[in-house]
């Protein structure tokens, strides 16, 4: 062997060797961090609500959190950034789209309402307290239980209760919007979900503490505690169902209140609200008692085959993802057709393209159905307006308005839940076919 041989051997054994060690510490680091899923930077205290100091300790999550910023459209869902001029009682420089200039039967529909002064499309998490703060709805005074679903009040419930979030909660609920206003700082933060010192999902309304228990009860479960008896994939789906309800506010004291002592569907919400008496306002030009149904995806979501198949919200809109060798939730809350990969193909080995053309076929039969639905139930109003008018008989007026009062919640039960009908298509149908069926009952009465 010759001295150019042997130094060619040695430069390659170099080179392998270089290689191996390269690979062997790649490994190393890669199995630290996954041995670390996150950085110890900060304590966290009970109370903190700040998530950019959560975010020191969870910075992969963190910057996904803050994407939330982020508005795009689907085909029938999402958010367009409208730009505005801002002004000394609205500061915002960017809005999302007016929806009763969209489709003005909205407005009929609310009319007498603070919806039918100002209903927007909802924007991502990072705008839900400024978004509350500067609606034209308020215009009508709103209580302090407005708060709940649109900002971080675990802190300011503790306080208030002097340690006693229930105690917190009941004052909150109580107090003029701008006044509790004062008392939060941030939307939705990490606190509201995850408890500071584990990490573990948690509950942290007492709405739907009480809200759950009186459903699982309906399901023979009695004296159900969420935080000590929901197994961790319901609590990916119970965070989310703090907000994400319909409820209403009980009372002068203005309780938040989930309306699930018989059930979660749409209509047996409905009997519920048949049996208090609950009203959310007069309709102006019906004086029909009328009632407002408020984004109810929970309640819809369960009905599905996801739901029935052990699907989680947070499965879809904040899917897992790989950033180097660690596997975090995205944070980033959205639609899941913005993010089919992750979303869908986990269980759905379909095309991005096929997957994405069977949900917008699903939801363009759902709008059609919703808009022939609407175009019935302005035609109700008219006809019981006209009645009225003619100073038809008033028992049979009653019997019209309750219809109506019916009709129109099971018709906005739906229109207010925001996956347009692809949660659980056929339950929507349902309720909109029960809807239908109340408009055409009350017109046969008026004639």
């Amino acid at each position: 062997m010759n001295k150019k041989q042997l130094a060619l051997i040695v430069v390659v054994f170099t080179i392998v060797g270089a290689g191996i060690g390269f690979l062997a510490t790649d490994i190393a680091v890669k199995k630290s961090e996954q041995k670390n899923p996150f950085f110890r930077v900060v304590e966290i205290s009970p109370l903190e609500d700040d998530p950019a100091v959560w975010g020191k300790n969870f910075p992969l999550q963190y910057d996904t959190y803050l994407r939330t910023v982020d508005q795009v459209r689907t085909k029938h869902g999402g958010s367009e950034s409208i730009p505005r001029m801002p002004s000394s009682a609205d500061p915002r420089d960017h809005v999302a789209q007016d929806k009763l200039k969209e489709d003005p039967r909205l407005k009929m529909m609310w009319l007498g309402y603070a919806f039918s002064k100002d209903f927007r499309e909802e924007r991502g998490h990072a705008y839900m307290l400024e978004d509350q703060l500067f609606t034209g709805r308020q215009q009508v005074p709103q209580p302090g239980a407005c708060l709940n679903c649109h900002a971080s009040t675990y802190p300011m419930m503790y306080k208030l209760g002097d340690g006693d979030i229930q105690k917190g909660f009941e004052i909150m609920n109580k107090m003029p919007y701008h006044e509790a206003a004062k008392g939060v700082k941030h939307p939705v933060s990490c606190i509201d979900c995850h408890d500071s010192q584990s990490m573990q999902l948690r509950v942290t309304r007492p709405a739907f503490m009480e809200g759950i228990a009186k459903y699982k009860a309906t399901l023979g479960v009695q004296k159900y505690e969420v935080n000590k008896m929901a197994t961790r994939q319901e609590m990916r789906t119970f965070v989310c169902a703090q907000c994400h309800v319909e409820y209403y506010f009980k009372g002068t004291e203005k309780r938040l209140t989930f309306p699930w002592d018989k059930g979660i569907k749409g209509d047996e919400i409905l009997k519920e609200y048949q049996e208090n008496g609950h009203k959310d306002w007069i309709h102006v030009e019906t004086k029909a008692p009328v009632l407002k149904a408020q984004h109810p995806e929970f309640e819809m979501f369960s009905q599905g085959v996801h739901a029935k198949s052990g699907v989680s919200c947070v499965d879809c809109h904040m899917p897992y993802q790989r950033v180097g060798a660690m596997k975090i939730t995205d944070h980033q809350a959205r639609s899941p057709l913005l993010n089919i990969n992750k979303s869908c193909q986990t269980c759905h080995h379909s095309p991005e393209s096929e997957l994405l053309s069977k949900v917008e076929l699903i939801q363009s039969r759902h709008l059609e159905m919703r808009n022939r639905a609407l175009d019935a139930l302005m035609a109700f109003i008219t006809d019981l307006k006209n009645a009225q008018a003619k100073n038809f008989d008033p028992a049979k007026v009653k019997k019209a308005q309750n219809l109506q009062r019916e009709a129109q919640f099971l018709i906005d039960f739906v229109e207010a839940e925001n996956s347009a009908g692809f949660h659980a298509p056929q339950e929507a149908a349902r309720l909109m076919v029960q809807a239908l069926d109340k408009i055409r009952e009350g017109q046969l009465i008026l004639k």
